[in-house]
């Protein structure tokens, strides 16, 4: 079994690669991406101060700006819009070189080495040719720590050719030539750092951190509760077939999976949230507002949090549960036409034993197969349950950064769920081997 698992897991990077790739690609290619909603909201602020001063037409967004060349390529470094798009995916994956610190040098003219201290060390940086700058330690070794490149309105031509440019007259206003220099380190996915929120101004963990104990909480409760009540209703159900309890059953079952569980839960929130007719629930969140929550004691908190998660903890089971229940009852009501049962009844075995120690376990197999997909979508699907509820989980943070263009926390949001879902199936493996005697590791 060791070895079947580990051959699952390597089976699964590819796909997490795959996925990831694809989703990155298309955030970083789609229109109305971080840069172009700050350039617009400093062009509006600009329109809106009347100021215009230093303000240029180009820039990467394909659109006029405000902006000099200097911000834009500042605004492009910071949200890594200034490089390749595969090379931002390898930086974003761990695997190639992240710029975390920067510093600015000047060259005069004539300048060919630029001496500075750097912390505790200092550093030599040398012009070589057009925008490349080597680094060197103070004894002359080579220094593996920094990076540079010149970052002007020029480009590398002009300043290679700056003295026959400066005599001709047309760079005279230019006085000095400025180096941006980065310390870099290899950090990402791989190595468990998913970046920095745009919208929070936080890591991307520390953010998910709260969020997703929430949906782990909600869901998985959701998720044994679904279980609990529908494999031993399936099997009432199947051993009842054609009952007038099989059919009220089934009606009431398929009415509630009709309706999908964030609109079952908008309906909960009419007939019993607060200020309804009834008035049983609160209208949302997890708890009572802060300042009545902190003076409650232990079991008061408990039940008060009891009280707000039953109509979401119903919203989030409800689609399961025509699912389950069908699939149990179905899967028994065929077990029980097979020849071995018929074989059990004619050993004279009882009843109970051969439907509960025979029949039933084998049944349990088809739900068995499906309990890793379950899980994956309740905790990381769960976004519109969130929202009708007002809880601060996991999918309301991944549907919302979407919608602020939080590419961090979006990336970060995939990462979790594309791993829950490859977890989830191999769960689904090992449960179905677990029940299903035919099944064996080798």
């Amino acid at each position: 079994m060791f070895n079947y698992i580990i051959r699952r897991l390597l089976l699964m990077i590819p796909t997490f690669l795959g996925a990831t790739m694809l989703v990155f690609v298309i955030l970083q290619m789609a229109p109305g991406g971080p840069l172009e909603k700050t350039i617009m909201q400093i062009q509006m602020g600009a329109s809106q101060g009347g100021g215009e001063s230093g303000a240029t037409s180009s820039g990467s967004s394909g659109a006029g700006t405000l902006l000099p060349k200097r911000a834009l390529k500042e605004l492009e470094r910071f949200y890594g819009f200034d490089k390749p798009i595969w090379q931002r995916y390898l930086i974003w994956l761990g695997v190639w070189e992240r710029e975390i610190k920067h510093r600015t040098l000047f060259f005069k003219i004539g300048d060919t080495e630029v001496k500075k201290n750097m912390g505790k060390r200092r550093y030599a940086f040398v012009r070589k040719k057009g925008a490349e700058l080597e680094v060197y330690n103070v004894d002359g070794n080579i220094s593996t720590l920094w990076t540079a490149r010149f970052d002007m309105d020029i480009s590398d031509d002009e300043i290679l050719n700056f003295d026959a440019l400066k005599s001709s007259g047309k760079l005279q206003d230019i006085s000095k030539l400025e180096a941006t220099i980065f310390e870099t380190e290899y950090s990402g996915v791989l190595t468990g750092n998913l970046g920095k929120s745009y919208t929070y101004q936080q890591p991307v963990l520390e953010v998910m951190k709260p969020r997703f104990k929430i949906s782990i909480l909600l869901g998985l409760t959701g998720f044994l509760i679904s279980y609990l009540v529908c494999i031993p209703l399936g099997i009432k159900k199947a051993l009842n077939h054609g009952s007038k309890f099989d059919l009220i059953s089934s009606a009431i079952v398929f009415m509630a999976y009709s309706i999908p569980g964030w609109a079952f839960g908008g309906v909960l929130l009419v007939l019993l949230g607060g200020g309804s007719f009834w008035d049983v629930f609160p209208l949302g969140g997890l708890h009572s507002p802060q300042e009545i929550w902190v003076n409650l004691s232990f079991f008061e908190k408990i039940l008060d949090q009891l009280h707000h998660v039953i109509l979401p903890i119903i919203a989030w089971t409800i689609g399961s549960f025509a699912t389950l229940t069908v699939l149990m009852k179905n899967s028994l009501l065929d077990n029980m036409s097979q020849d071995y049962i018929r074989t059990a009844f004619a050993k004279g075995l009882s009843e109970k034993r051969v439907i509960w120690v025979h029949a039933v376990r084998n049944s349990i197999i088809p739900i068995a197969s499906g309990i890793g997909y379950i899980i994956a979508t309740i905790i990381a699907g769960s976004y519109f349950i969130e929202m009708i509820f007002n809880i601060n989980g996991f999918g309301k943070m991944g549907f919302q950064a979407i919608l602020d263009r939080d590419y961090p926390i979006t990336m970060g949001f995939l990462v979790i769920a594309v791993i829950i879902r490859l977890i989830a199936n191999l769960l689904s493996d090992l449960a179905l081997a677990a029940v299903d005697p035919r099944i064996r590791f080798k």
